[in-house]
């Protein structure tokens, strides 16, 4: 281990507190670790590095800043501590000068319908507060001017028990701002009853064509079939009027199935409940694919899409009301904001200025604050997270930051540069986990992981500066200075997908052709109109894929094989090898071993303290039952399956006894997108950001297109990855496939046949078509951003 170079030597006589200038790590053995022990200068900007899956986010997140958010938690007390959630000690020996962490990740914000920009940032609260002092005509108390409070009014006689008990009439009235059409959503649905159920069947016969409603066994259709409103035998088409009301909008009212108490409430509600309530883009795909096909949503008539009630609407500041504010683009409302002179309000003026400027500094005064938190990318859900933290006036602060500069077009990452060293010199720790050249250019000291991933990475390969890691033999410090080269020759267009009149969000009525047959990327800075363009403009029905930034959702029980679906075709032929049911061959169904519930682990809750999980006695960590561990096929049992190398699965079932083609053809997409030493058994709650992308990748590669459309795919990609990637998108082209690649790397773009970049700007500056042509002609003219800085990449 190499240490870290200590800020500055203590003279004889300094005082003993100037001495605690590292936070030392010894033997880190959280997720893939291998005793791992660094010393990481405070005050100063700490860049990790290394290949997808190394450890870094293992070593900074899951050791550093959790230790020290635990450490902070058990300052509570043990009430508070309940409401808390329960953190575990990572697996470590020694972590020592730890000060607080706050921790700024790519976690997409809350992707709740009613969930925008303005109220997860507060400023929505501010605004209220202004509306509801300044507004004319003025409605009410702040609650009036939200879109998330509903109006309530009641009355009636209550009880005071206070010495002698006395009934009194008492009135309770609260004003909201609540669109009472929409319920604050801004659309309203109209459901396709068609796509519900086969009107020529019967309950009985399998009307309902709702994912996982089934006739045989289902509870929910049984409630409908047995609740002697409906006759199931009867096809729906014939069902009386009355009985047709029942059936779709009945209120709900408890009856006895099978002789059970359930609640039955007619089928358009119980949809709406099912599945209206969440956000369309947190559903599972078959259920998100159901939503779409059955269900219309459209722009609510009553509020025009604001949100916002008739009140709440009609209360304006200078000719603006709040709707007005919040669709406005937040540059151009911190300048109306700054127009206001009102003494009787300065401090909220003074806040919310301050506030909005950030959002423009961090480069998000694109964004509008009606926008859906949902709807905002990785990177810029990571942005907005950091503005509470810009003006902050906290000093010996540890700031954690997962890849800040992705999403960013290489003209946004300088900003982004000076935002983390503005941070630092305040006095603060700043660990970044970053890939891109630039952004471990600014680093004081940076730490590579590796050398390999999974298994084959854990250990610290380097520590020092950034020109002592240009010399130094890692995969990083070789690949540090790397530059893609513009291709000699582009491949030509084998047509084209028509795009006209494209007016997504802020698309100025764009017209282009999407070359397919060749590797097309589209580029512009951040807010331009890229994922517009691509994901809201592309033809329906033009035979696309879309692998999107929307994270993998999985608990500790999903792993490779069953997110891939490798472990069906495994299951089949386990079951049919030994001639059982392929359930056995699961650890989530009747092969899960019975005191573990086929976790591998024992889980004992221990209230406000961290919860402990220790290995299953029964199973040894298998996770199966000893009686299906007997089971084999080409010699091994399921548990030694799930714990083999993707690499060594794909060999396995490639030739032999254990020949399985299915199996090996979602291995050979597995090996394909760089992941052949992740385990087939390994959790996805362990994977890191890039490796899920690529996971995400590899299932998508299985489906039935002729057009790839890929948002950002070198997110989570070391330099030494992104050259697989491109490797990989020329065997999609070369095999007939068109893709086309929402991308800020200069590496992609240098690759490309064809390059489409937006602007010139961002948000109403943007959604114009600046350049189209080869990567080549782009940086001949150098007549767009992109080009420019295309242009100094590849040294021309």
């Amino acid at each position: 281990m190499s240490s870290a170079k200590r800020t500055g030597t203590r003279a004889p006589g300094a005082h003993a507190a100037d001495g605690h200038d590292l936070i030392r790590v010894h033997g880190a053995r959280e997720n893939n670790l291998k005793d791992v022990s660094v010393e990481i200068p405070k005050r100063r900007l700490t860049v990790f590095t290394g290949v997808s899956g190394s450890g870094k986010s293992s070593l900074v997140f899951n050791t550093i800043a959790a230790e020290s958010q635990r450490l902070i938690n058990e300052t509570y007390s043990a009430f508070v501590q309940g409401f808390m959630p329960t953190l575990a000690r990572p697996e470590v020996d020694v972590l020592d000068g730890l000060t607080t962490a706050i921790i700024v990740d790519q976690q997409r914000m809350g992707a709740d319908p009613r969930s925008t920009v303005g109220t997860a940032t507060d400023v929505n609260a501010m605004l209220r507060i202004l509306f509801s002092r300044l507004g004319d005509p003025h409605i009410g108390p702040p609650s009036a001017y939200s879109f998330n409070t509903a109006s309530v009014r009641a009355s009636g006689a209550i009880t005071v028990e206070r010495g002698n008990k006395k009934a009194v009439k008492a009135t309770f009235q609260r004003t909201g701002g609540m669109c009472t059409n929409c319920e604050g959503r801004g659309t309203v649905s109209d459901i396709d009853l068609t796509q519900l159920y086969d009107d020529t069947k019967s309950l009985a016969e399998g009307a309902f064509t709702i994912p996982g409603w089934k006739s045989d066994s289902q509870w929910t259709v049984q409630v409908y079939a047995q609740s002697g409103f409906v006759d199931p035998d009867k096809p729906i088409r014939e069902y009386t009027e009355r009985q047709l009301r029942d059936f779709l909008y009945g209120d709900p009212v408890k009856v006895k199935v099978n002789g059970v108490n359930l609640t039955y409430e007619g089928l358009i509600p119980k949809i709406q409940k099912s599945f209206l309530s969440k956000d369309k883009e947190a559903m599972q795909p078959h259920i998100r694919a159901f939503v779409e096909r059955a269900v219309t949503f459209t722009t609510c008539p009553e509020c025009d899409g604001t949100r916002l009630s008739e009140g709440a609407r009609s209360s304006r500041i200078r000719k603006t009301s709040i709707a007005d504010a919040c669709a406005m683009e937040i540059r151009d409302l911190a300048q109306w904001v700054r127009e206001l002179d009102e003494p009787s309000v300065a401090p909220l003026l003074t806040a919310l200025r301050d506030t909005l400027d950030s959002f423009v500094e961090i480069g998000l005064g694109y964004l509008s604050l009606d926008r859906p938190a949902g709807t905002l990318s990785g990177g810029e859900a990571q942005r907005v997270k950091m503005i509470r933290h810009l003006g902050s006036s906290l000093t010996d602060t540890t700031y954690v930051f997962d890849e800040p500069t992705v999403g960013l077009h290489p003209h946004d990452i300088q900003r982004m540069n000076d935002l983390l060293l503005r941070l630092r010199d305040k006095g603060n720790t700043v660990l970044v986990v970053e890939h891109k050249p630039e952004a471990i250019a600014i680093a004081d000291h940076v730490v590579d992981l590796g050398p390999g991933a999974g298994t084959e990475g854990g250990a610290v390969c380097f520590e020092g500066t950034v020109e002592e890691l240009r010399a130094a033999d890692t995969v990083t410090g070789r690949h540090l200075d790397d530059r893609a080269v513009l291709k000699e020759t582009v491949r030509e267009a084998t047509g084209a997908l028509e795009i006209r009149g494209a007016r997504t969000h802020n698309l100025q009525d764009v017209d282009v052709d999407v070359p397919l047959g060749v590797l097309c990327v589209v580029t512009g800075v951040a807010g331009s109109g890229k994922s517009s363009l691509v994901h809201g403009s592309l033809p329906a029905g033009a035979d696309v894929v879309s692998v999107d930034q929307s994270p993998i959702k999985g608990s500790r029980r999903s792993n490779a094989a069953t997110y891939t679906g490798l472990l069906e075709p495994i299951r089949k032929a386990f079951a049919k090898a030994n001639g059982v049911k392929p359930a056995l061959f699961s650890a989530n169904s009747e092969g899960a071993c019975p005191t573990c519930n086929g976790a591998g682990v024992v889980y004992t809750d221990l209230a406000m303290m961290a919860g402990v999980a220790t290995p299953c006695e029964d199973c040894e960590g298998k996770r199966f039952q000893p009686a299906v561990l007997e089971y084999r096929f080409g010699g091994r049992d399921i548990s030694e399956v799930l714990a083999m190398s993707v690499a060594r699965a794909e060999e396995f079932f490639g030739a032999g006894e254990a020949r399985l083609p299915a199996a090996h053809r979602i291995l050979g997409r597995l090996a394909d997108v760089g992941l052949g030493y992740l385990t087939l058994g390994q959790p996805l709650t362990t994977l890191s950001g890039g490796e899920r992308q690529r996971l995400k990748l590899a299932t998508h590669m299985g489906d039935k297109g002729g057009v790839y459309v890929l948002d950002e795919p070198t997110s989570g990609l070391h330099l030494a990855d992104v050259e697989q990637l491109l490797g990989l998108l020329d065997r999609l082209v070369d095999a007939g496939k068109s893709v086309v690649v929402v991308e800020h790397h200069q590496a992609v773009m240098a690759h490309a046949d064809w390059i489409i970049d937006l602007g010139p700007g961002a948000g109403h500056d943007g959604g114009r078509v600046v350049f189209e042509g080869t990567p080549a002609d782009l940086v001949a003219g150098r007549s767009t951003l992109t080009g420019q800085h295309l242009a100094a990449y590849v040294g021309a």
